[in-house]
């Protein structure tokens, strides 16, 4: 993608203020539930002065390692074309490892772990972020205590319906409401810092060490709710093709990272002056008069937070279709300046339904706390592990170089791992279900592509072996342009075996096409088309796509008639072939995995879609295919 070019530039600032909207809108809202979940959460700490600055020391670097250290100085150096995401760095450190296959497979299991837990933390997201906004009713009066859950359920409507007109369209309305978010938190929290500026000692690490020494193990309690100030890193780097690094990190340093720690501070002093407040801190910090105000304003924040995740599903998801995880998905583009600012639709209503059906089950946000943080924290130790394979190849570390870059962050996360376990039994099991379900739709479907494959291949005929045959110039020829879509450049395209076979005749004009997806984001445009005549008036067309791409035929046709390709998009005929899988006992792979993978298969958005071809001028060929 294009970066903006100069550092004050107009479209640098647009592309900031976006940014606020979406990329940090996750990480930002956090002060929402963080320290209530410390002091008044499951195994909460006593608001002793001790506790309250060694938790406001964890943090403080907490915040200063995972994200400013880890993600925006580290992580966010290892992209693809701009393209952030657990499977881009899942897909370069595969190609730092050529040549190494069992690292290979182990690097991909990897990777679709971490996007599966990706999926869980989307659903949790959304719902945890807008019914803690809406639990603020409660302070206006007790009375509204009931309308939490239907105001909440009725946000989340309102969101996802607003999906569809793109990242981009929602950064603009929701980024200037999030920088009077950050405005505002952070001068409500300076407000409380200047009555009790003795909270500042809470930066010196000593007191988040000596806190965590004093209660031994019993520490694992409060580090899972002091995790949560960073749940939206991860997002930051997986929404990062949206509006790319420089925004991101111009805005995290100059904006969201001091409105931050000034807003923690603030709960802090408050807490040293009144503990009995523990039980929702941030709502306390206003005054009597900006309470109303502050709680719509926190509700608008909250809705904006859920967007990080769910954009940040969009783009895992279009990542495993290419990478050839996941079966085609509907996938509209919503902005021609932006190739990474993407709408799935239905993606959007199971994310929809989940958040609604979490939101009504669990009732409250506390409850949602207990769930809410193993997905992100087992999501960032993987993407750690994956950044010390990928960057002695991509960033020409020595490899002591990359141990020590990422074995501090490894200590530190393993421990906030350990915290979030012990919410297993309570209701951590969710995003780990949902994950799981996940990384096996995704194995399933990788597995099931491969062993089709190969069934496939004992009917395949090489394309050389097939131009060689003499009968091709005894075939009657009839007019127009035939297009034949192959999955690979070396075989005869089996929907032109059997057009041969049961119609008899050839095209006058026969294009062969095959569109492959690169290990990268996005292709160079010196790759992107191959043209090549070919014996009995054949040409081959090869169209490479990144794996952030979406195939355009109309396209790559456009693109290889200046490279003397003869062919007008809508006068061809495109023909397909189209596999029905059926499902057999016995073989490589357990016969509900195969049912799994055939219902994954039919539910898939046709190949005419995807491709974007003229639906009346597709001639698909079926078969079915034993498995």
């Amino acid at each position: 993608m294009s970066n903006p070019s100069g550092a004050g530039s107009p479209r640098t600032t647009l592309l900031l203020i976006g940014a606020l909207g979406v990329v940090f809108g996750d990480i930002g809202t956090s002060p929402l539930y963080a320290m209530r979940e410390c002091f008044h959460g499951i195994g909460g700490l006593d608001p002793t002065r001790p506790n309250v600055l060694g938790v406001l020391s964890l943090i403080f670097w907490s915040l200063v390692l995972i994200v400013s250290v880890k993600y925006l100085l580290f992580i966010m150096r290892l992209n693809s074309r701009g393209e952030g995401g657990i499977l881009t760095l899942m897909a370069l450190g595969v190609r730092g490892r050529e040549g190494q296959p069992r690292t290979s497979r182990f690097l991909v299991l990897l990777g679709l772990a971490g996007a599966a837990l990706l999926y869980g933390d989307g659903m949790l997201t959304p719902a945890m972020t807008v019914l803690s906004a809406t639990e603020g009713l409660h302070e206006l009066n007790s009375k509204f205590d009931g309308y939490a859950v239907p105001l909440t359920v009725f946000i989340l409507m309102l969101l996802f319906a607003f999906q569809k007109h793109g990242s981009g369209a929602v950064g603009k309305v929701f980024g200037p409401v999030m920088l009077l978010w950050f405005v505002v938190i952070a001068v409500l929290g300076f407000a409380q810092i200047v009555k009790n500026p003795g909270v500042f000692a809470a930066l010196n690490p000593v007191y988040g060490l000596a806190l965590i020494k004093a209660e031994g193990v019993g520490a694992l309690h409060f580090l899972g709710a002091v995790f949560l100030v960073v749940t939206g890193g991860e997002a930051l780097y997986a929404d990062m093709g949206h509006f790319g690094l420089p925004p991101i990190r111009r805005g995290w340093f100059a904006i969201v990272l001091p409105a931050l720690v000034l807003n923690y501070l603030g709960q802090g002093a408050l807490l040293l002056d009144s503990p009995e407040l523990a039980h929702q801190p941030f709502y306390n910090l206003a005054p009597g008069w900006a309470l109303a105000p502050l709680v719509i304003l926190a509700t608008t924040a909250a809705v904006i937070a859920s967007q990080a995740l769910i954009t940040g599903v969009y783009s895992v998801t279009l990542q495993a279709i290419q990478l050839g995880y996941l079966p085609r998905f509907e996938t509209r583009h919503t902005s021609s300046a932006e190739r990474g600012q993407i709408y799935m639709p239905v993606i959007n209503y199971v994310l929809m339904v989940c958040c609604i059906t979490l939101v009504i089950g669990f009732e409250k946000s506390s409850n949602l706390a207990a769930a809410y943080g193993i997905a992100v924290v087992l999501t960032m130790v993987i993407t750690t592990a994956l950044f010390w394979f990928a960057a002695p190849a991509r960033l020409q570390w020595p490899v002591w170089v990359a141990v020590a870059a990422t074995l501090p962050f490894f200590v530190l996360e393993l421990a906030f791992a350990a915290a979030n376990i012990t919410k297993i039994a309570d209701s951590g099991w969710v995003p780990l279900a949902v994950a799981a379900v996940c990384f096996l739709a995704m194995t399933t479907w990788q597995l099931g592509r491969r062993l089709l494959r190969a069934r496939l291949a004992k009917s395949y005929l090489p394309l050389n072996l097939f131009l060689e045959d003499e009968g091709l110039t005894k075939l009657p020829r009839v007019p127009g342009c035939a297009v034949f879509l192959s999955g690979s450049p070396d075989v005869a395209p089996i929907a032109l075996l059997h057009n041969i076979k049961h119609n008899r005749v050839l095209h006058k004009q026969l294009v062969l096409l095959t569109i492959q997806t690169i290990e990268r984001a996005h292709a160079q445009p010196d790759e992107r088309i191959t043209v090549r005549s070919l014996p009995h008036g054949f040409q081959q067309l090869i169209a490479r796509n990144g794996f952030m791409e979406t195939p355009n035929v109309r396209a790559a046709i456009s693109e290889a008639r200046k490279q003397g390709l003869n062919l007008v998009f809508e006068e061809a005929s495109y023909f397909l072939s189209v596999e029905t899988v059926v499902p057999r006992r016995g073989g490589a792979m357990a016969y509900w995995r195969k049912w799994l993978f055939a219902w994954m298969a039919r539910n898939a958005q046709r190949a005419t879609d995807f491709f974007r071809l003229p639906p009346n001028r597709v001639v698909e060929l079926g078969m079915q295919v034993e498995l």
